[in-house]
C-alpha cells in the first residue's frame, strides 16, 4: 500500500512513521523569540500522532535566527559565516530546550540529533546516523534533527533545512515527510496572483512542475523557498518516500491540512534499496561526466557506464568519489561511484575496451561507473 492522499498521513498503518520539518520562520518571531502558542499547538499535534501509534522526527530549523536576537547580531545573524556559526552555537541550546519542556509536557522526551552533510554523505556515518534514529524511536523519543550550522560552512552544508529532512527520513527509513510552509502547497504559478491554483497532487517532477517553483524564502529569516521543496520531494520520491508541503502558519497545522485535503502531496515514485537511496540522496558529486545520446539510451535501459560513451570529464575526482552522469544537454541522468581517478577517466573518454590497457597502462576495469554502484535520477 502507498500513500495516495494527505488525510493517509494520519493513518498509522500506512505511515508509521513521518518527519516533520519545521522552519525558522514558523518558529521563531521576528523579534527573536520562540512563538511559543503556535509551538505548543505543533507539539500537542505530534504527541497525538504518537499516541496513535506514529513514530515522529522532528527536522527543526531556528537556532541562527533565535542565537541572533540573543547575540544581538545583525541581519538576523546572516551578516557573515562566523556570526551563523556563533548564533547557531547559542541558539541550538534555546532551541532543544524549548522543544524538550513543550514535549515532556506530553511525557515525551525529546532528543537532539545535529548533522552535518558529511555525516550523511559518508556510508559509514549515515549508517551511525540511521542506527541512531532506529535506537530513539525505538525507545519512543522524538528525535530533533538540525544541521549543525556551528561548524557547517557554505561548502559543506546541506543549504537548507528541507533537504535535510529528505535525507533524514531516508536515514530514518520514514514513510512520508511533512513539510510546514508560509503557503497551501505547490502553486502552478507565484501564489500572490488571484488565478493561482493550488496542485493538490504530484505523480512526478518534470520541468512543468520545476517551472512552478520560485526560490528563495520570503520571511528573509531561512535559506530555502520551493525551488528547495521541490529537490527534497525528488530525494525522498526515489526512497519509496512520500511528501507534503502543507500551510504551516495556523495553528494546530497538520489537523488542519489533513482534515481540510490542503496541501500538495508528491507520491512516492520508487523504492530503491538501502544503498541505492543513499546514492541517490547525495548532495555533493566531487565531478561530472557527460555522455553521448547512445550512451544516455543505455544507462536508462538499465547498463554501466562505459568509457566509450563519455565525452566530457569534469571535477578533480578519486576513485571510488561520487560522480554525475549529464547528457550532452547537461542533463542531470544518474550519479554513482566511480571507478577511475579524473585523470584518467580522461584519459580513455571516449575509447573502446581495447584501446584502454595501453592508455592506462594496467587493464582496465568493467566500466567506468558500474550499475550495482549507480542510480538513476
Amino acid at each position: 500500500m502507498i500513500i495516495e492522499r494527505l488525510s493517509q498521513l494520519a493513518d498509522p498503518a500506512l505511515c508509521p512513521r513521518i518527519v516533520l520539518k519545521v522552519g525558522s520562520a514558523l518558529l521563531v518571531e521576528r523579534g527573536g523569540g520562540v512563538r511559543g502558542e503556535w509551538l505548543a499547538s505543533l507539539v500537542a499535534e505530534i504527541a497525538e500522532a504518537q499516541a496513535r501509534g506514529q513514530q515522529v522526527v522532528v527536522v527543526s530549523s531556528g537556532a541562527i535566527a533565535l542565537g541572533a536576537a540573543r547575540l544581538g547580531l545583525a541581519k538576523g545573524g546572516r551578516a557573515s559565516l562566523a556570526d551563523a556559526q556563533a548564533a547557531a552555537a547559542v541558539g541550538q541550546i534555546a532551541l532543544a530546550g524549548t522543544w524538550a519542556e513543550l514535549l515532556a509536557g506530553h511525557g515525551l522526551t525529546a532528543a537532539q540529533l545535529l548533522l552535518t552533510i558529511d555525516d550523511l554523505e559518508d556510508r559509514r556515518r549515515y549508517l551511525n546516523a540511521a542506527s541512531t534514529l532506529a535506537r530513539l524511536l525505538e525507545s519512543g523519543a522524538v528525535p530533533v534533527v538540525n544541521e549543525n550550522d556551528s561548524v557547517a560552512t557554505a561548502e559543506i552544508r546541506f543549504g537548507d533545512n528541507d533537504r535535510l529532512a529528505a535525507r533524514v527520513a531516508q536515514a530514518a527509513r520514514a514513510d512520508a515527510v511533512v513539510l510546514l510552509s508560509d503557503v497551501d502547497g505547490l502553486f502552478d504559478r507565484d501564489p500572490k496572483d488571484p488565478g493561482a491554483a493550488l496542485v493538490r497532487e504530484v505523480a512526478g517532477i518534470d520541468e512543468t512542475i520545476r517551472a512552478m517553483a520560485s526560490g528563495g524564502s520570503a520571511s528573509g529569516m531561512g535559506s530555502g523557498g520551493m525551488v528547495s521543496k521541490l529537490q527534497a520531494a525528488e530525494l525522498a520520491g526515489r526512497a519509496g518516500i512520500a511528501l507534503a508541503i502543507v500551510n504551516g502558519t495556523h495553528r494546530a497545522p497538520i489537523a488542519r491540512a489533513l482534515g481540510q485535503g490542503t496541501g500538495t502531496l508528491f507520491l512516492a515514485q520508487r523504492r530503491d534499496g538501502g544503498r541505492k537511496a543513499w546514492l541517490g540522496g547525495r548532495l555533493a558529486p566531487a565531478g561530472v561526466l557527460t555522455v553521448d545520446t547512445g550512451c544516455a539510451d543505455a544507462l536508462a535501459a538499465g547498463s554501466s557506464l562505459l568509457a566509450a560513451g563519455v565525452v566530457g570529464v569534469d571535477g578533480d575526482f578519486a576513485r571510488g568519489d561520487l560522480v554525475t552522469i549529464h547528457s550532452a544537454k547537461g542533463d542531470r541522468l544518474a550519479q554513482g561511484l566511480v571507478e577511475y581517478a579524473a585523470a584518467d577517466c580522461r584519459a580513455i573518454a571516449g575509447r573502446k575496451a581495447a584501446e584502454q590497457a595501453e592508455i592506462l597502462g594496467y587493464a582496465p576495469r568493467a566500466a567506468v561507473v558500474h550499475r550495482d554502484h549507480m542510480v538513476l535520477l
